[in-house]
């Protein structure tokens, strides 16, 4: 399992194996050997290849096809889909995003975009408004 994953992580990230052994102070052969089932790098090597991968240790060592690593994100950033935006700009959630989110009908959600990229984020109102209210006390700390 863990030596297909570096193999297609490797493989993803268009690394040779002597780049990934430069990277992680091992020999090339190392790799090779891990690659092929015939040795297991150790869990400090384990946490390097995650972190050069931008992956989290359980997924590079769980059980998963090409096409999967295909679609993982960096560590901490998922791709839950495609939406299409309706006539009135409403948008559907996609179920698994609102599951690990745990988003349900009637929450409020805040809505911020950022003109360089375009790109629009959306978040909980509630974690929004304790991150403004910490800023707020902080600040307030600051000028007593």
């Amino acid at each position: 399992m863990i030596g297909m994953n570096i193999r297609i992580l490797r493989k993803r990230n268009k690394m040779s194996q002597e780049l990934l052994a430069e990277r992680i102070n091992v020999s090339r052969q190392t790799v090779a050997k891990w690659e092929n089932e015939e040795a297991l790098p150790d869990i400090h090597k384990c946490k390097m290849l995650a972190d050069i991968f931008q992956v989290t240790l359980d997924q590079l060592s769980g059980s998963l096809s090409e096409e999967e690593v295909q679609h993982l994100g960096p560590k901490g950033k998922h791709f839950f889909g495609v939406v299409k935006v309706g006539e009135r700009g409403q948008i559907v959630i996609p179920k698994e995003a609102r599951e690990m989110y745990q988003i349900q009908a009637g929450d409020k959600l805040v809505v911020l975009g950022e003109d360089m990229t375009k790109g629009i984020a959306i978040l909980k109102s509630e974690s929004f408004l304790e991150f403004a209210d910490l800023i707020r006390r902080a600040e307030s700390e600051v000028e007593d």
